[in-house]
């Protein structure tokens, strides 16, 4: 039974905008890829066993396992929201509160259509998502209202980047 106070707080927390994305980019890996992928695992477990750092080989094992089994699934479709609240990404909401900036990194040429988000907690990593087929304009329009913009982020994070050439 939805009350007025209910009503109140949906229409307070209005949803912006919304669209869905790959819950992570599949990468194509050609079979070259996995045997060099395989050569640099086998050539760090024989340094684990020379240093005698078991606990080193047992995160490249598993490293291995979670590539190897998370390669052989297809990735979830994720709805991400833009309110007047905050984001909704999937199940988990970000309050603007928690977020610190936004960037928009927008290059037709190269396809990079990143939307970044700083949180001002540093034991939170950078949100990244993909913006697909969404106006940019529109979201930088909308977040301004709530958000302070980096824009000096002009290039993805050197991590995501070094992420995609290595196909990882």
């Amino acid at each position: 039974m939805n009350t007025e106070a209910d009503n109140n707080l949906e229409s307070e927390n209005s949803e912006i905008i919304s669209w869905e994305v790959p819950e992570y980019e599949k990468h194509e890996r050609s079979k070259r890829w996995y045997l060099v992928f395989a050569l640099v695992a086998i050539g760090l477990l024989i340094y684990a066993a020379l240093t005698a750092n078991f606990l080193f080989a047992i995160i490249v094992i598993i490293a291995g396992f979670v590539l190897i089994l998370n390669d052989a699934r297809n990735p979830q479709g994720v709805i991400i929201s833009i309110t007047s609240d905050g984001v909704i990404i999937g199940r988990k909401f970000y309050d603007y509160d928690e977020l610190q900036s936004f960037a928009i990194v927008y290059k037709p040429n190269v396809g990079i259509k990143q939307l970044y988000f700083e949180f001002k907690s540093r034991t939170k990593h950078r949100l990244s998502l993909p913006l697909i087929d969404v106006n940019p304009l529109f979201i930088r329009e909308n977040l301004l209202k709530y958000l302070f913009e980096d824009a000096e982020r002009t290039d993805p994070p050197v991590s995501e980047t070094l992420g995609k050439i290595l196909k990882l």
